[in-house]
């Protein structure tokens, strides 16, 4: 027997909770299915907890450095491991206990536990159940992926999830990747006390920044002594008794690096292998990713993808954005697409790299046909305050006007396109906004936990348009 409902969302990520609670709240009769921990990635291995590492190990850095500062606190600065995790462990259990308490709390929504394929465009099946809906969301999220490294797997490694297991600190992490997820990491358990190498392929880490953001960066990173090899072309990786040992180039011309653990973090996949997507006629992608229109809606009417699986952003932030986008056009009548959104985002390494619109040489595509935006390159005075501070970095960056982008938001002010967001005193402290929710690192709210407690409307500097277009009646089930 099919039990029916109105939608089935499938994934408690960050998209995924919001939009089940807000098509409930539209008198719909909604079915979310989750078949492991909720929240998704930011609560359980990703924004929550590694923002919370971070704010740790600020602290202990903070500690080490106070005698620069006249300050004297009496002895060695140690770190316990066990309670940094204990902490983390402490913050991701509430975060995760809140989204569930909120979704079974909302009248219209059922949960259901366990794995959700497809048995046909408009049904899938859980553990043995059928549910049936004429519209099917997928928030299914990704996981860590590793690249074809020669040797990588006949030694242990760590991901970006198993690290939320380490109740210790490294003799010598070793990490393979200089984006995100790798620097993050590094600059963490380098204040935790552990020595760290990253190795990364590209001639400069994130190479996706500017270049002069990234020396930026990096400048950082070695003040703080963090070893970057970057070039490594050929990397190969070997046991090296209790450790391991990875080459660096094509020919061993340079010396290998050793170390005591391993953590590779360079890309992840989504989740998308095991949902039975052929039974629904849904194609991806070679790297897996479900292709999408501007209103992420698959090729198959009524099935839309939300979130890391979609591949038109990896972030927090641009999940709650999927369900702003598909809410509003399903509820409120509107058209919005994926196309509007501004590009903005941020590397919580310190002092944090926040991005907002175009790099510099995705702006030089778009100048030549009309005005662009005005840049104001901070680079040099980040580097500047890195040495003055010595690791109390704050609020330096790199800063961006994007006039045009601003035009295009005008019916979403007050939110992304609102110039007084530019008014913003840049010397605040960016870090512990996020990383521990206020000044006293104790504190344990922060962004990454806010986006994810309460009804969606009520969520501050995200509220969702509630003027219907006459051009575009509501289809939210009623």
């Amino acid at each position: 027997m099919t039990e029916r409902f109105d939608a089935i969302v499938v994934g408690a990520g960050q998209a995924g909770p919001a939009l089940a609670v807000r098509l409930a709240k539209a008198g719909g009769k909604v079915a979310l299915v989750e078949r492991n921990l909720f929240g998704g990635t930011c609560v359980n291995t990703g924004c929550v907890p590694t923002k919370t590492l971070v704010a740790s190990a600020r602290v202990a850095h903070v500690a080490r450095t106070a005698a620069a500062y006249g300050v004297d606190i009496g002895g060695r600065v140690t770190v316990d491991m066990r309670k940094v995790k204990a902490r983390k462990d402490g913050v991701v259990e509430a975060s995760r206990q809140g989204v569930e308490r909120w979704l079974r709390g909302t009248e219209g929504v059922t949960v259901i536990r366990g794995h959700a394929r497809f048995a046909d465009p408009k049904t899938l099946a859980v553990e043995g159940a059928r549910f049936a809906a004429e519209r099917i969301f997928l928030n299914v999220g990704g996981r860590p992926s590793a690249p074809p490294i020669e040797g990588l797997d006949a030694v242990p490694y760590l991901t970006s999830s198993t690290m939320m297991d380490v109740d210790f600190v490294p003799e010598h992490l070793v990490v393979i990747g200089g984006s995100y997820i790798g620097l993050e990491f590094a600059q963490m358990y380098r204040r935790f006390g552990a020595e760290v190498t990253v190795v990364e392929m590209s001639p400069r880490i994130i190479p996706r920044e500017d270049a002069e953001v990234s020396e930026a960066i990096r400048e950082v990173l070695a003040q703080e002594g963090v070893a970057i090899h970057t070039s490594a072309q050929c990397i190969s990786v070997a046991k090296d008794g209790k450790g391991v040992v990875l080459g660096v180039d094509c020919d061993q011309s340079l010396p290998a690096v050793r170390g005591s653990h391993l953590l590779v973090a360079a890309g992840r996949r989504p989740n998308t292998h095991d949902l039975g997507l052929e039974a629904a006629g849904i194609e991806t992608d070679p790297q897996g990713f479900i292709p999408v229109d501007e209103r992420l809606e698959t090729r198959v009417p009524g099935i839309f993808v939300l979130g890391d699986a979609n591949r038109r952003g990896a972030f927090t932030h641009t999940s709650y954005n999927d369900y702003e986008i598909v809410a509003a056009n399903l509820c409120d009548g509107a058209d919005r697409k994926v196309s509007d959104r501004i590009p903005a985002y941020a590397l919580f390494v310190d002092p944090p790299l926040g991005r907002v619109g175009m790099t510099e040489a995705g702006g030089a595509q778009v100048r030549p046909s009309g005005p662009g935006g005005e840049a104001s390159d901070v680079a040099r005075r980040a580097r500047a305050r890195a040495r003055r501070d010595r690791g109390l970095h704050e609020g330096a960056g790199r800063r961006r006007d994007e006039t045009d982008s601003r035009r295009r938001d005008t019916g979403h002010r007050g939110r992304r396109g609102d110039p007084r967001a530019h008014q913003r005193d840049e010397r605040a402290p960016a870090l512990h906004r996020v990383a521990g929710g206020g000044a006293d690192p104790s504190d344990r709210r922060g962004a990454a936990a806010d986006a994810v407690r309460g009804p969606a409307p009520a969520r501050r500097g995200n509220p969702l348009p509630h003027e219907p277009s006459p051009q575009r009646p509501s289809t939210c089930p009623a």
